[in-house]
């Protein structure tokens, strides 16, 4: 089983990174997003997912793992395959993907090339139900609200929380990292960034 490849940017192409590891060259389905990072002819390390069946083999190469995780979690939603899984990816980032999850917002994911608004609709239920399952709200205490400001500033906190955990992360591996940060000013997508700036370290 792959976990990463490191090795150089041999090609480029739709969707495509071919990656030459010691005279090797890998090819990597990959979103436009993880392409757009990466340059022929220099250094490169992609986290890997595979798709293993009776005909296929296929690899899937990813610039982060917040990317590879968003991955894993569409494709385990019923009638979502690897190529409108990539195609989501492409996009969305893991950001806009987890708040769009959240808020319903269905017109955010038909966006991607294939993407009906059955499959949005799917996928936004069947994740959203993963959330409510795995939210612990009695892991990260709010302070108490007193000025509107504060209403402002705590709902994104949990807004940045939900989506979080839409990219799989628990409660209780976010909520130290919110207590390490200085929110103020920042709007949920900002939040969910900086945590995930943390917790790739």
């Amino acid at each position: 089983m792959f976990y990463h490849l490191n090795g150089t940017v041999a090609e480029l192409g739709q969707n495509l990174v071919v990656l030459d590891c010691s005279g090797i060259g890998f090819a990597l389905n990959a979103t436009l997003n993880t392409i757009s990072r990466l340059k022929a002819g220099e250094k490169a390390k992609l986290y890997v997912a595979e798709s293993i069946g009776e005909t296929n083999f296929d690899l899937f190469g990813f610039a982060d793992k917040t990317e590879k995780r968003c991955f894993e979690m569409l494709i385990s939603v019923s009638g979502i395959g690897p190529k409108a899984a990539l195609s989501i990816l492409s996009y969305s980032t893991p950001e806009t993907l987890a708040l769009a999850i959240m808020n319903n917002d269905v017109k955010a994911l038909t966006v991607a090339p294939g993407i009906g608004k059955k499959i949005a609709q799917r996928v936004i239920l069947e994740l959203k139900d993963k959330i409510a399952k795995e939210m612990d709200s009695s892991v990260f205490d709010l302070p108490v609200v007193s000025t509107p400001a504060a209403q402002t500033e705590n709902s994104n906190v949990n807004d940045a929380l939900t989506a979080l955990t839409v990219l799989g992360y628990s409660s209780a591996e976010v909520a130290p990292v919110l207590k390490q940060l200085d929110l103020t000013g920042m709007n949920a997508e900002q939040i969910i960034k900086a945590v995930l700036r943390h917790m790739v370290k």
